[in-house]
């Protein structure tokens, strides 16, 4: 079978091709990818090209297929797992192997095996470790992006305190206690924020910090104090560009006794420092975002780590148990992942989406695999409608849903959309 995929040849180097895949064997299984989404885990793959520690050094000759947050339906099964999928079954994807100490995942590592296309082979330890999920859900848009879920609900998994007079951590965050997103009004902090408001432990407070003005507005309007405080939280949002002393002022508003959890949603030396001036005593500071540069250092008190108990973890991707949660999360109505995608396109557009992906504003780039459609901001539909029926349709419908991705535009998008790549 014939596919169309994104690959990348080395760093920077990504070109759509169509290649023919080869018969699968018995212990794998061909799929039909519908939907993925474009991480910046991704972009950095790309931008480091055989550098990147999960792609192979041997990729200019033997390219490989970018993007792990895909969800699509199951085309052939291969006789070893017939008795667990079928086709016709709709899928989820864990990337995070980890099969044997290996360090190869889908979308960095595989010739054959990535989201950025028409069709892909799962090879057999995906199967075998279980990362093959069942989904059953309404949409697939849900279901890719419940793997950048689940890399959110991770973080909050791996968090940990200490057990007073005890050599015991307690892992999670503080129910009831108080916790600050920095850089937070990014698409995976809207993601937080949606998980915070509607998981079982929570924070009694919750600051959520950025600088672009915009972001802000956007979050605050997506999750209101109303909603927060019906949820037991008192919901904050703060720009800190605007704010003199703004240090000064975060800690105030824990009455100076500092945040029990602070996730530094970006990469930044400064808003590190920032996070760790804001830890009270055990607190946790979960640096949740990776840095493109292998020598990025930031300034830790020392003092409070050893006199105030304060620690530092990392946290990348999440494994599958977070996974199933995110899907199960979505399926119950309890969180909606579209509250990070601000862009829609086709495969057509991951090439140019992926390399510039730092530049193009908004959230999560969600690619509709077999279309042919330029990257476009949800917020355009309604001015692209008036030359296009279909877009027309797509503003229309994303109006009834605070201008949200939903379902009912993915089933639109893909009934009325006739441009195939």
């Amino acid at each position: 079978m014939k596919t169309k995929a994104v690959r990348l040849y080395g760093a920077n180097d990504l070109r759509l091709e169509e290649f023919e895949l080869p018969q699968i064997k018995d212990d794998e299984i061909l799929v039909k990818v519908i939907t993925d989404s474009i991480c910046m885990s991704t972009y950095k793959a790309v931008s480091l090209g055989e550098k990147h520690k999960r792609v192979p050094a041997d990729v200019s000759e033997n390219p490989i297929i970018i993007g792990h947050e895909f969800a699509g339906v199951i085309v052939e099964v291969g006789e070893k797992w017939q008795h667990q999928f079928k086709a016709g079954d709709k899928f989820a994807i864990q990337p995070a192997l980890n099969y044997k100490g290996s360090m190869n995942s889908p979308g960095y590592s595989y010739n054959y095996f990535g989201g950025n296309c028409t069709h892909t082979i799962i090879p057999q330890e995906v199967m075998e470790l279980g990362c093959l999920l069942p989904y059953d859900g309404e949409s697939f848009y849900e279901a890719s992006l419940a793997e950048p879920m689940s890399c959110i609900i991770g973080a909050f998994h791996a968090s940990f305190h200490t057990v007073p007079g005890k050599y015991e951590h307690t892992m999670e965050i503080v129910e009831g206690g108080k916790m600050a997103l920095l850089a937070g009004c990014g698409p995976m902090g809207l993601g937080a924020i949606d998980y915070i408001m509607h998981r079982d432990k929570k924070p009694s407070i919750l600051v959520v910090t950025d600088i672009d003005e915009a972001r802000i507005e956007r979050a605050r309007s997506l999750f209101t104090a109303e909603e927060a405080k019906k949820n037991g939280i008192e919901l904050l949002f703060v720009n800190t560009k605007n704010v003199e002393n703004s240090r000064e002022y975060v800690m105030s508003l824990t009455n100076g006794t500092g945040f029990d959890d602070v996730f530094v949603y970006a990469p930044v030396k400064e808003i590190v420092e920032d996070a760790d001036k804001y830890l009270g005593r055990d607190g946790c500071l979960n640096f949740f975002a990776g840095p493109t540069d292998t020598n990025f250092l930031a300034e830790i008190n020392f003092y409070n780590v050893h006199y105030a108990g304060t620690h530092l973890i990392g946290t990348t991707g999440g494994n599958t148990d977070d996974m199933k949660e995110s899907l199960l999360m979505s399926a119950q109505k309890l969180i909606n992942p579209g509250v990070m995608v601000t862009h829609i396109g086709g495969l057509n557009a991951v090439a140019d989406t992926t390399l510039n992906l730092p530049k193009i504003p908004g959230g999560k780039k969600l690619i509709y695999t077999h279309l042919d459609m330029e990257l476009t901001a949800i917020d355009e539909f309604e001015e692209k409608g008036k030359e296009d029926a279909v877009y027309a349709g797509l503003a229309e419908i994303t109006k009834k849903y605070k201008g949200l991705w939903s379902a009912e535009a993915e089933k639109y998008l893909l009934e009325n959309y006739n441009k195939l790549i």
